[in-house]
């Protein structure tokens, strides 16, 4: 499983696709969505930017992208 770090309240479904490599583009990440190939917290997301928040998995392609809260100091 992958972990992913936020750095702000939360980041666009296609967006992290893109950020982790599981899709090339944002445009492929979008088309992923469209397809209906991407999971979040195990349920069929079809929202291509759907706000993705810290404690969220997303599941892709056979790829788990667990979403963390950044580390305040």
């Amino acid at each position: 499983m992958i972990e992913f770090t936020l750095k702000s309240e939360y980041i666009a479904l296609c967006d992290l696709l893109k950020a982790e490599g599981i899709a090339d583009s944002g445009g492929q990440g979008k088309a992923m969505v469209a397809e209906g190939i991407v999971t979040v917290d195990g349920e069929i997301e079809l929202r291509k930017t759907a706000k993705i928040r810290a404690g969220q998995i997303v599941e892709c392609l056979g790829q788990q992208v667990k979403v963390v809260a950044a580390v305040s100091d």
